[in-house]
């Protein structure tokens, strides 16, 4: 195993250790910070696939919707119940099983592989805080873009390298959170990214459409404390804590 393929395996070791039972994404989802993310996720997809009730209408093609990375808590969960079949795929079974039933199916999968699904099988795939976990983002794009059907949406969420907190903290000298190697869980976050670089490996990955969302702009006041603006991320989503990204796999793709 080469030197990168060795870093690979420790990271996904790393946050399967940290993510296997659930329970850490389950800790997070009800914060009003994520609850927020979490709905821009499903009305981006929403939006993408042509009506609250998923219809197989002009906003994307006819077929399944995927989500990748779920934990115990699927993003399909808070929606209303779309006219498509819902796969829901982790790499942990624990976290699967410890889901609320939801009528989805589920399948063990690991992202950083070739993922187990034909060319052109699905419609519509969420990718919710799961890229910067990855050593070769690109790779993971390519898959998905391989298994979306033509006109098909994607939809992901990460957390911002450059909130308006971070820019001001880079100023003074300090170190964005998100590349901090002491704190608990965002030393698991191998690839932070802008709102410019997530648009530039979509579009290199083949995304058209790109488009970027954000929950909140905020600047930490002390104790704990934050000053919030949803008007703020929805002008300058750039400047958000959360980037939420919706894209499209070209109309008329065969490859």
């Amino acid at each position: 195993m080469t030197g990168g393929g060795r870093a690979a395996e420790a990271a996904r070791e790393a946050n399967s250790r940290c993510y296997d039972d659930g329970r850490a994404t389950l800790a997070y989802v009800d914060d009003p910070y994520h609850a927020v993310r979490r709905r821009l996720v499903g009305a981006a997809l929403l939006d993408a696939l042509g009506g609250p009730d998923g219809g197989d209408g002009s906003g994307g093609p006819a077929g399944a919707l995927l989500e990748l990375g779920p934990g115990a808590r699927s993003i399909f969960d808070g929606l209303p119940r779309p006219r498509r079949p819902t796969v829901v795929a982790d790499l942990s079974w624990a976290a699967l099983a410890g889901a609320p039933a939801g009528g989805h199916h589920p399948v063990r999968l690991d992202v950083t592989r070739p993922l187990p699904l034909a060319d052109r099988s699905v419609a519509g795939v969420v990718a919710a805080e799961l890229i910067e976990h990855v050593y070769h983002p690109g790779v993971l794009l390519a898959e998905i873009a391989r298994v979306l059907r033509p006109g098909g949406a994607l939809v992901l969420s990460t957390p911002n390298l450059a909130p308006l907190q971070d820019r001001v903290r880079f100023l003074l000298g300090r170190s964005p959170r998100q590349v901090d190697p002491t704190h608990p869980y965002l030393h698991l976050h191998i690839r932070p990214f802008t709102a410019q670089m997530l648009r530039r490996v979509l579009r290199a990955a083949g995304f058209v459409d790109v488009s970027i969302r954000s929950n909140y702009v905020g600047v930490h006041v002390g104790r704990g404390r934050w000053l919030q603006s949803r008007l703020l991320a929805r002008l300058f989503p750039g400047l958000g804590g959360s980037l939420v990204a919706s894209a499209r796999r070209p109309p008329g793709v065969d490859g």
